[in-house]
């Protein structure tokens, strides 16, 4: 199962490089000793981008085992989990 369309994973990823782009601030902001508000803002920031990029591609994984029906290689069962994994 591929994950959504091209215009979909193009978003996920976008959203990924975000996160990783922020992770790396929050590293450098460690290093530095930056001040304990601007680390915990772009923790949050990063967190909050992870979560988006999780959800869009549980969600995306949702619509295409509904439209695949049967054939489909996740089961509702697993998608549940894996939903509930990012809570």
């Amino acid at each position: 199962m591929t994950l959504g369309t091209d215009e979909e994973r193009k978003r996920i990823n976008n959203r990924l490089r975000r996160a990783h782009g922020q992770l790396g601030a929050v590293i450098t902001a460690m290093e530095t000793g930056a001040d304990c508000r601007a680390i915990v803002t772009q923790l949050a920031a990063v967190s909050s981008a992870l979560d988006r990029a999780g959800f869009a591609i549980i969600s995306t994984a949702m619509r295409e085992c509904v439209l695949e029906g049967d054939d489909a290689e996740l089961s509702v069962d697993e998608l549940e989990k894996l939903f509930l994994s990012l809570a």
